[in-house]
């Protein structure tokens, strides 16, 4: 529950605190005295987006704190682990608006976003304005309503995870399907493509090699002439070079005891004619081997050129990327062989799936169902509480395909004045029926929500005498087991206050600011008189405040 509120530089709000009390807090004063300021600066802790222009004073940042007291710990702590943030025993929200109008936001002093920030406030309070009563007329408010009082929460939890499920299967599916479908439309073509390059039957490197084969065989007999040629002087000339290599060795050689060096090279000019002798041998192998055929030169043309022929096709340039698109061809192939396995596998599973979302989604609907009949009972009783008699509230409910909050159209009709005729809220029911509706409404699904604070800014609009003074009893018993911070102009709701809170306006350095305090019990007396009679209450209204607050 919201234990303290501090503002700084807020509006006309030079700086405030306020100490919020356990049960109901009642807050009243004078039209524009400054209340809905206060809510204002509470909605920017509860995140809501700033308005730069609420920096009356422009050389100071506006301060928005509130101190919270923890009562759902079990999910305020699975929240602070979700986004890595400490928990304490006490709650700090801040906002901050800087001069240049930059905003930041804060959670136990760790800078936070603002949907972090909204994600803990619904959490910690339910805030309801004057405005939101037309929240009711919404069909995601009617089917939480059923929920909160159904305990539907895990269910609709285990279901919403099962439709995302279903309905990323289903998407999956629809994929499967698009894409068999274009493979359906390139198979044929595909299929031909790959024959082409099966019959072909490239191996790694072929076609460079078949090149390099090609040029060998097409210069053959120039290569053996070469080859001959060099052969024969080396070996078999008038005077071959490895004959004349071998004699000026010997010369050489019988001279080394003479001369130092001569051992060395007579050494060298021996290694040399080794060397030669060896190359002769490897021409004269080489030339065995070379051979013109022409035959084989037509057999690698022809098969140079369909690779070429195939390489231009598929705009590449080696014998690899021929056979690696062979391959993605083949794998193309596959997986149109395989992809109808894939859907029929794929159908059960999303079938599967469909089956245990439809069976949650009905347990779901039949909690809704059990909840139709007393719900509706206790807000009628309710409504004649709060002035409204002849009034009378039916839920329709009506089956649909499943939807993300189940199989269910649920939508508040209203009958206004016992005519037997229900029809949309949102079409029937006027301002003040609609606020003192939701306030039913409210009053029920609170206990089952179990919300640790209640804020009701000025929704009494529209009810006096005895409506409004029903609406302060049913405040009041909601404020036994959660906190309730109302704004109100009834001194009948005022009446029942456990804390009364006053706003009023006073010059500060020739500037009007909002200020706010904590009634004592005849400050209290003297106010609520007030809001009955005037500025100067007479005795019968100072008479009827105390019983209000006696009682």
């Amino acid at each position: 529950m919201l234990r303290h509120l501090f503002i700084h530089n807020y509006a006309i709000i030079n700086e405030l605190e306020i100490d919020f009390s356990t049960g109901m807090n009642v807050i009243t004063g004078e039209t524009g005295a400054g209340k809905s300021i206060i809510i204002g600066a509470l909605n920017l802790i509860l995140g809501e987006r700033a308005d730069t222009t609420v920096l009356v004073n422009k050389e100071k940042k506006c301060i928005i704190e509130g101190v919270f007291e923890p009562v759902q710990k079990e999910r305020l702590m699975q929240f602070f682990i979700t986004n890595d943030l400490d928990y304490q025993p006490e709650i700090t929200v801040r906002r901050e608006i800087a001069v240049s109008g930059k905003t930041r936001a804060f959670i136990n002093d760790t800078p936070v976003t603002l949907s972090q920030m909204q994600q803990l406030s619904s959490l910690l309070v339910d805030l309801h304005r004057q405005f939101d009563t037309f929240a009711i007329t919404d069909n995601d408010f009617q089917v939480n309503v059923l929920d909160a009082l159904a305990g539907n929460s895990e269910l609709l939890r285990k279901y919403k995870d099962q439709y995302k499920n279903w309905q990323q299967a289903v998407k999956v599916l629809c994929q499967l399907r698009e894409q068999q479908s274009q493979f359906q439309k390139e198979s044929d073509y595909n299929q031909f493509l790959y024959d082409e390059l099966a019959e072909a039957n490239f191996h790694e490197n072929e076609l460079e090699k078949a090149e390099e084969e090609m040029k060998l065989l097409s210069n053959a007999e120039e290569i053996k002439s070469a080859l001959n040629k060099v052969s024969y002087e080396l070996n078999e000339g008038e005077q071959p070079i490895v004959q004349q290599l071998k004699n000026l060795t010997n010369q050489l050689r019988s001279f080394s005891g003479y001369h130092k060096d001569l051992a060395n090279l007579s050494g060298r000019l021996s290694s040399a004619q080794i060397e030669i002798q060896d190359i002769a041998g490897e021409i004269e192998s080489i030339n065995d081997h070379i051979h013109y055929y022409p035959e084989k030169i037509e057999k690698l043309n022809d098969r140079i050129s369909q690779g070429y022929k195939l390489q231009k096709k598929h705009g590449v340039n080696a014998t690899t990327e021929l056979l690696q698109i062979q391959k993605q061809l083949e794998e193309k192939l596959q997986a149109t062989l395989h992809i109808a396995d894939d859907i029929e596998e794929l159908e059960k599973q999303t079938s599967q799936i469909c089956s245990q979302a439809v069976e949650a989604a009905e347990q779901i609907s039949q909690g809704r169902k059990r909840q139709i009949a007393p719900f509706e009972k206790q807000v009628n009783k309710l409504l004649a509480q709060v002035g409204m008699p002849n009034a009378a509230i039916k839920v329709s409910i009506t089956g649909k395909e499943p939807g993300v909050n189940g199989m269910d159209d649920i939508e508040f009709l209203f009958d206004a004045n016992k005519s037997g005729q229900y029809k949309p809220v949102s079409k029937v029911a006027s301002g003040g029926e609609l606020s003192r509706l939701m306030l039913c409404i409210k009053s029920l699904v609170a206990k089952s929500m179990d919300m640790p604070t209640l804020i009701f800014d000025e929704i009494d609009t529209g009810i006096s005498g005895e409506a409004a003074r029903q609406v302060g009893i049913i405040m009041k018993e909601l404020a036994q087991n959660r906190q309730i911070i109302c704004i109100t102009h009834q001194p009948q709701i005022a009446g029942k206050a456990s804390a009364h809170f006053f706003v009023y306006k006073e010059p500060e350095n020739n500037v009007i600011t909002t200020n706010i305090r904590l009634l004592d019990n005849d400050e209290r007396i003297t106010t609520i008189a007030k809001m009955l009679s005037g500025e100067k209450p007479t005795a019968a209204a100072l008479q009827n405040a105390r019983e209000m607050v006696q009682n």
